[in-house]
């Protein structure tokens, strides 16, 4: 008993205390950013991450989008036609895309892809001491490799659910209209009465938050790798399951936070 307790309390402070490397961590590199997007030498550093996030992840992107609305269509027809709903059919899918879908799928696709590439990439510097020798030569790692990922994958990703999000409603479009033979117009006027503005932006925040938490906790991992190969495939598998929580988690209390906004505003609760 005395041994469970010593173990739960040795958790328990092992997690306390990389929470709050963690935290000072995102600090300084939120720090570096910010310093950076004044200063043209730190652009530099930034626009082939941005190559790196943004322009390489599209393919990915656009595939999970056109699939996910089409997904959705087909699961959705069956109960809607039952209904007499069928030419509704639009709106449905198309809130649940701009809404939720867009944003969390463009989060996890890039905790996937971008996310598992930049630790592995900042691990292997690490284990191959390349961090120190930027250390040794007055250069902050933080400056030069952190802040100009977390920036990256911080602007980013709105964009990439921007195209997750119109990738979803022309694959939804596509199996109703196309496939069911749905009538277009239809389509388009009921899907235009349900999806208001204020569900593109909310859709777009969250992505906003999403990739922020991706390139903190990316690179934090890379930075904290182990020795050896080893040190490296753990951190990649650490760090893509806490994205992955850290997406949920951010998407969760992010719903209510503007669910409550829009209520406040226009005195009704929209769609979450």
């Amino acid at each position: 008993m005395l041994n469970i307790a010593q173990q739960i309390g040795r958790v328990t402070t092992d997690t306390v205390a990389d929470l709050g490397r963690f935290s000072r961590f995102a600090f300084a590199t939120i720090s570096w950013a910010t310093v950076g997007l004044r200063r043209w030498r730190n652009w530099q550093l930034i626009f082939p991450q941005f190559w790196e996030v943004g322009v390489r992840s599209l393919p990915v992107v656009l595939l999970t989008g056109i699939f996910v609305g089409m997904v959705i269509a087909i699961q959705a027809y069956g109960q809607f036609f039952n209904l007499g709903l069928a030419n509704q059919l639009g709106s449905i899918i198309n809130i649940s895309v701009v809404r939720e879908l867009g944003p969390v799928l463009a989060g996890v696709m890039l905790a996937g892809r971008v996310g598992g590439s930049l630790t592995a990439e900042l691990g292997t510097m690490k284990v191959t001491e390349q961090i120190e020798a930027l250390r040794s030569i007055g250069a902050d790692p933080l400056r030069v490799l952190a802040a100009p990922r977390f920036l990256a994958c911080l602007l980013m990703i709105p964009f990439l659910t921007v195209y997750t999000d119109l990738t979803g409603v022309f694959g939804g479009y596509f199996i109703c209209v196309k496939v069911y033979g749905v009538n277009a117009a239809d389509y388009w006027r009921y899907s235009a009465q349900i999806v208001e503005n204020w569900d593109v932006f909310a859709g777009l925040l969250k992505s906003f938050f999403f990739g922020g938490a991706i390139g903190l906790i990316s690179c934090y991992k890379g930075f904290r790798c182990s020795r050896g190969a080893s040190g490296v495939g753990r951190a990649c598998t650490e760090g893509f399951v806490l994205n992955f929580i850290a997406i949920l988690v951010l998407d969760f209390f992010l719903a209510i936070l503007l669910s409550a906004i829009y209520e406040c505003i226009w005195g009704r609760i929209s769609l979450v």
